[in-house]
């Protein structure tokens, strides 16, 4: 194929991948994003296959059709609450790819190269494995603390910090060892280098406490837009130079972002300097109210409160997904809605397990987007909302993120459904949200508990909302 073809093509490429993060920017767009996204990446792949790839089509192609397959199996096979998860192993197999290919570069000693070059590419393949290596490590350790196979707690080390600049120190003295031996030598420098990102994406994630998982899952996917950039450089391919930066960089703007959302500071983050704040504070010391301040209340109640309030407010969380009760809360609402009720949802930055978990949970169900608002559109409105109802969240309606100083969430941006005249919480117990931080919410005298599974409970006030 004509380099100048491939080029245009290239181009094409890039401009649809951008038009896609445009699309994904608003909810109404974010489908036509997808579908830019999905065209940019068609031909980018159909270009390269036939453009430059030039032997070996039968192993490539077959790795193709095993890929598609095994994508296309996920897709229908996972849940909408494993998504986060999904995410994630994801994320690991972008690093796993750029280690693969730094590895093939480094062992690849054909094409000759002046020494200023050979030094550059020798940089590119180390940063290359260096990034991808610890996304791929990272990636699968926050796979497994958001599928519940390890715990969530942050595991904080004696010395962590000092123990994170010994290998960051340990992996640029390695560079140079390494530059200054490629490509004749320099394979241990590599291997040790490579051991070191692996340790490092295992204790940086391992280090960090449940409430900030969702900007864990958004850093990783800025590393896997560097590691993706990496292997551009490595394989001189600018498509990829120019999709991983677009990635990373919005990865890591989203990341910024969340942690200004949830009032951290995004390098404490990423060093596990949150979530095991303080072992003397209400945040961590146990119950913030007594039982005798917990006012339980029966679905029939909760339908009658709906029925005859003006405006309503629903702050799903993370339980709501569990509990796959959205397509039941949509029908609740659009009840209350042909009583005259105006009903609106209010989302969290954080809510859920990932960037925009909830909005995707109701767009699935087929929510309005013009009845679904942020968390800094809605809280001013509070005062004038007749019934909040709060299903399967905690943290990000947690009073002690004003009230507790010294509470593990102490400072982040919260919806306040306490400022409205009733609050409802939908939740099975009394259990803390995944940040260990139990709740002053629900002890509230303006706060009513419906215990139960959130799916049944919706369900029983639907019944009655019909009846």
């Amino acid at each position: 194929m004509n380099a100048g073809i491939i080029t245009v093509s290239y181009i094409a490429a890039s401009a649809l991948f951008i038009m896609a993060l445009g699309g994904l920017a608003h909810q109404e767009s974010a489908r036509r994003g997808n579908f830019y996204g999905m065209l940019g990446m068609g031909l980018a792949l159909l270009v390269t296959i036939i453009g430059l790839v030039t032997q070996n089509h039968f192993v490539l192609i077959v790795g193709i059709v095993a890929g598609g397959a095994i994508g296309w199996y996920l897709a229908k096979k996972v849940e909408m609450t494993q998504m986060p998860e999904l995410v994630a192993i994801l994320h690991s197999l972008v690093g796993l790819a750029a280690v693969f290919v730094g590895w093939a570069n480094a062992l690849e000693h054909g094409a000759a190269m002046s020494s200023v070059e050979q030094a550059i590419h020798a940089t590119e393949t180390y940063l290359g494995i260096l990034i991808g290596a610890m996304t791929f490590s990272g990636s699968v350790c926050a796979y497994l603390k958001l599928s519940a196979k390890i715990s969530g707690k942050p595991l904080q080390l004696p010395g962590r910090h000092i123990f994170n600049l010994f290998l960051l120190l340990a992996a640029i003295g390695f560079c140079f060892e390494y530059v200054a031996a490629a490509p004749e030598g320099g394979i241990v420098w590599l291997v040790l280098m490579t051991l070191i990102a692996l340790v490092f994406g295992v204790h940086m994630v391992v280090a960090i406490g449940g409430a900030d998982m969702p900007v864990v899952v958004s850093m990783l996917n800025s590393y896997s837009g560097w590691a993706a950039a990496a292997m551009g450089f490595m394989l001189g391919n600018d498509l990829l130079i120019v999709v991983g930066a677009l990635v990373g960089s919005s990865g890591a703007i989203l990341s910024y972002i969340m942690c200004k959302a949830m009032n951290r500071k995004f390098l404490n983050v990423i060093l596990g300097g949150f979530g095991n704040k303080s072992s003397g504070g209400a945040g961590a010391a146990g119950p913030a109210g007594s039982e005798a301040d917990i006012k339980p209340i029966q679905a029939d109640e909760v339908a009658d409160m709906l029925a005859h309030a003006k405006e309503v407010m629903i702050l799903p969380g993370y339980g709501m997904a569990v509990a796959q009760a959205q397509h039941t809360v949509y029908e609740i609402s659009k009840k209350l809605k042909d009583k005259g009720v105006n009903v609106r949802f209010g989302i969290h930055p954080v809510a859920g397990r990932m960037p925009g978990h909830m909005n995707v949970l109701l767009a699935e169900a087929k929510v309005p987007y013009d009845i679904v608002y942020e968390m800094d559109e809605i809280n001013a409105d509070f005062p004038n909302v007749d019934v909040s109802i709060v299903i399967g969240a905690n943290d990000i309606v947690n009073p002690a993120a004003q009230e507790v100083p010294d509470s593990p969430i102490a400072g982040m941006p919260v919806l306040e459904p306490w400022n409205g005249k009733t609050t409802i919480v939908l939740k099975r117990g009394m259990s803390t949200g995944y940040a260990g931080v139990d709740n002053p919410l629900f002890y509230k005298d303006n706060t009513r508990m419906l215990f139960g599974d959130a799916k049944d409970s919706v369900d029983a006030v639907l019944k009655h909302l019909s009846e």
